[in-house]
């Protein structure tokens, strides 16, 4: 079967999810909530008299936190096992977990480091030299930071993400409002760009925003749930993705060559 193609002569940007298609940091997300997510269903298990039943790296974070921002992950595992928070401690609750999420995962970027996707990188690098845009987004506040520790910020005309979301004040993934964002600053229409994104929310959030490609990149073994939730096609790595139609129009060209010289 040939690589699925991105069709240069209809796609003028493309925007990238970050954790996970950018950089190899989906796994740290993970972890970093399991270990906050345990401490607190061994607590509430020993307060409650029930048995214990540990967050799963897979099957909970891909279904329930994967590609949301903070406190919504954290309000759909939590209903999703169930536990409702007395109304006067929950809005504390919430937060507690998900600072304390945020400074196991930066921990980890800062004594680890972080490494981008090199397939990933050539691609961004090949887009570019055909002049299409290219946008980094992610429902994470510290986006910036683990752009900038991979060495890949440059590599973007822009970047949205957790930070903005609050300020402009969009709903997380699967709304489409940080891709939208990332379109509107590109200066293409979302029928001009595409979307890659290895979470079903994401995927989703590219299929709502109505963009013209919508593909996903399964590292885990959800190829078929990326399908079902609106994935054009889906790549194990960005490696199996190849550019057709690599002649630019010259309006396309004289756009790209306009929006540079602002």
């Amino acid at each position: 079967m040939p690589p699925a193609g991105v069709p240069l002569d209809r796609i003028d940007a493309v925007i990238f999810d970050t954790d996970g298609v950018i950089t190899d940091t989906a796994r740290v997300h993970a972890t970093a909530w399991k270990s906050v997510f345990d401490a607190f269903l061994r607590a509430h298990s020993a307060a409650f008299g029930e048995k214990f039943r540990p967050f799963d790296v897979r099957a909970d974070y891909l279904r329930y936190v994967d590609g949301k921002p903070r406190l919504d992950g954290v309000r759909s595992f939590l209903t999703a096992r169930g536990i409702e928070l007395p109304p006067n401690e929950a809005p504390e609750v919430l937060r507690s977990i998900g600072l304390r999420k945020d400074a196991l995962f930066r921990d980890q970027i800062k004594r680890y480091g972080v490494a981008a996707y090199p397939s990933t990188v050539r691609l961004i690098s090949e887009l570019r030299r055909h002049h299409v845009r290219t946008a980094a987004v992610s429902a994470s506040r510290n986006c910036g930071e683990v752009l900038r520790r991979a060495g890949v910020a440059e590599l973007f005309d822009t970047r949205v993400d957790g930070l903005d979301a609050a300020r402009l004040g969009f709903p997380g993934k699967p709304h489409p409002g940080l891709f939208l964002e990332a379109a509107r600053r590109l200066e293409v229409s979302p029928e001009r760009a595409a979307v890659v994104e290895d979470a079903v929310a994401g995927v989703i959030a590219g299929r709502n925003g109505g963009f013209r490609l919508v593909i996903g990149v399964d590292r885990v073994g959800q190829a078929a749930t990326l399908r079902e939730s609106g994935a054009d096609f889906v790549v194990a790595d960005l490696a199996g993705l190849r550019l057709a139609a690599t002649r630019r129009s010259p309006a396309a060209r004289a756009a790209r060559a306009a929006r540079a010289a602002r």
